[in-house]
Formats: C-alpha cells, structure tokens, sequence
C-alpha cells in the first residue's frame, strides 16, 4: 500500500511553498498524485519535480551582483526581510518592475537569484540611469576612466585628493546637461568616483540640481571595483532602464508582473528635511498620488511590495500610511538609518513594508 503525505507535508519536506505543490499536483508533475475529497495527496517517496527555476539559480550563485553604488535609503540590510516577499514560486509571474531603482539592491538580489522574462527598471535620477545605461552599454570605456581616477587619486595626501575631488565634482555639474556618448561615460565614471569618495557615499543636490556634498574621509577607496561592474553589466544586458518617474511603468506592468515600489521617504519628523537625490521633493500630496498609481496597478493583478518610513516612530497618532494603503498588508521592520550627518541620529528605526498579495488576505 502507497503511503500518502499532504500538499503542506510536501512543501516542508522539499522547501518550496504550498501553492508551488499544489500547481505542480494540477500539472500532474508529481508520480501517482491523486486527489482525496477536494485535497491532493502525494505518495511519501515522491521526487521533488525538477524546476528550471531552481537549476537557473544554481548556476547563477557564482555571479552574485551587488550594487555599484552606496544610496542613502538602500535596502541591502533588509534583503532578508524583502526577499520572504519574492512571488518568484508562482510561474505566472514571469517580470519584475522597479520604478524607483537607486542603487538597486533588491534588483541585483532578483538578478542574481532568478531568470526573468522581462526586467524594467526607471529613476528620475538621470545621472544615475545614465550610469545603468553606461555600465550596461560601454563598460570597458568605463573601467578605464575610473582605474585613471583611481591611479590619479588615491597617492595623493589629502589636501591634494580635496582639490581633486573639487574639480571632479565641478566637472561633474558641468555636464548634467550634455548627452553626448564621450561625455556619458565621463558623467557615468564621475557618478561612481564621487559615490565612492565623497561624505558618507551620499548622493544628495540642490535645488539647481547640482551635486554638492563634501569629500569623505578614506585611506583608500575602491574607485573601480571591476569584477563586480562586469557582473552588474552582465547582468543588465536584458533589462529596459528607462529615465522618467514611476507612472512611465504602467504600460510594461501587468498580472505576470511583480512590482516593488522603493520612493523617497517621508520625513519622520517635522523638523526632517528630505534628502534630495533630485532637485524634485516628493511631498505628501506626492505619496498620495503615488498610492492611487499603486492601486492602478493592483487592479491590473499585478503583485506590489512598497517600502516607505514608519510615522510611528516619532507620533504613534501618525497613520499617514496606514490610511492611504488601507487596502494593504501592512508590516513593520526594523532597519538601521545609516546615513545622517548626526552620529546619533544613526541607530534602529521602523521601517514600513507594504504588501497586496502577502497570505491572499487582500490580494
């Protein structure tokens, strides 16, 4: 006599989830499964069905990517957390979309872990997507820009590198506005060589739009980290990288999509001034507009992830969030803030992860 296990039993035994083995019993990729009532049952010594997913994965651990760039607000340190999220189990959904990419850590995880149909990813940043487009399009004219900064940079003591970098930053302002593909791989390096030199790796302008934080304090920064630009280029040769503001997704996001939304946080405080990537603020009419977009696409059956600050964690009256995504899953993490100009100010904080899919309760 056969002995049966449930679907629950099978998904513990093999570690994928409970709705993977219950599309793989309505596929009929499992030996001998039958169905008991209106529940599957599978034979104790079934084999976990091979998944082109799970092979894709294996071979894609020793080209792990990491982000090219350090970005205030960048989700490194709540991977673990983001990546319970990741409905990659569900063979329907088959594209990712981040329209708010900054330093893409959450991307570079998908990157390195899945092989999508379709990847989109857009900032209104243009100096940053110009540097998606570099590091993609031109990488070798890149590394040899940045490995002459860094041979020209790093001897120097340090009342030489301050003027160095001046004139690096200056030139970097100098040519916001020009496209032409010379002066693409300039801006591009410069990005990367001001990230990896200046205060804290913050990238933060003005309201002219110019980069205008200070040198930081390194002995000796990697400039040019090239093992891992060559990866990252790799790795972006199938995604679109579109420059404009998140609305321009809507046309690529649809019910095989999955969508992590990542904007400028709301200040936490009343005295909080925004850290500005652009010379654009995103205000709190702005988090309204950009949840109604955030609805647009639920209905669409897109699966959404959104990250925002926790208002609670300075006035536990502030319900901004919960209002708004009042429709959602909403959970709070813990993250650490680690760049502020105050030392003190750095340390554990609430951060807000907001779901419409997360258990079916709202989906």
């Amino acid at each position: 006599m056969i002995a049966y296990m449930t679907a629950n039993e099978a998904a513990e035994k093999w570690n994928i989830s409970h709705r993977r083995v219950l599309t793989l019993c309505k596929e009929n990729r499992i030996t001998d499964v039958a169905m008991l009532g209106n529940m599957w049952i599978i034979p104790i010594n079934a084999q976990k069905p091979e998944d082109a997913r799970s092979r894709e994965y294996a071979e894609s651990k020793e080209k792990v990517v990491k982000p090219f760039l350090k970005w205030a607000g960048g989700k490194g340190q709540l991977i673990k957390e983001i990546e319970q999220y990741y409905p990659f189990d569900d063979e329907h959904i088959t594209k990712y979309a981040e329209p708010f990419v900054g330093g893409g850590a959450v991307l570079f995880d998908i990157l390195s872990k899945y092989t999508l149909k379709e990847v989109y990813i857009s900032d209104i940043n243009a100096e940053l997507i110009n540097t998606y487009h570099i590091i993609r399009n031109n990488i070798d004219a890149l590394i040899k820009t940045l490995y002459n900064m860094q041979n020209e940079f790093i001897p120097l003591d340090t009342v030489a590198r301050k003027a160095y970098y001046i004139e690096k930053r200056d030139r970097f302002n100098n040519l916001k506005d020009n496209e032409k593909e010379n002066i693409n791989v300039e801006k591009a390096a410069l990005m990367i060589f001001l990230n990896k030199t200046c205060f804290n790796g913050l990238f933060r302008v003005n309201r002219k739009g110019f980069f205008n934080v200070p040198m930081g304090a390194y002995k000796n920064p990697m400039i040019c980290d090239e093992n891992n630009l060559r990866a990252v280029s790799e790795k972006l040769q199938r995604v679109s990288i579109v420059c404009g503001d998140y609305k321009k997704s809507a046309d690529f996001i649809d019910k095989n999509t999955f969508v992590y939304f990542d904007p400028p946080y709301r200040p936490i405080t009343g005295t909080a001034s925004f850290t500005a990537y652009t010379e654009n603020l995103f205000d709190d009419n702005e988090q309204i507009e950009l949840a109604r977009f955030v609805n647009d696409m639920r209905k669409k059956g897109a699966k959404i992830l959104l990250s925002n600050s926790d208002p609670k964690n300075t006035n536990t009256k502030d319900a901004f969030f919960d209002n708004i995504y009042s429709e959602y899953n909403i959970k709070r993490v813990e993250a650490t803030r680690m760049i502020n100009c105050q030392a003190q100010a750095r340390g554990k904080i609430k951060e807000l992860l907001i779901c419409n899919f997360k258990g079916g309760e709202k989906a």
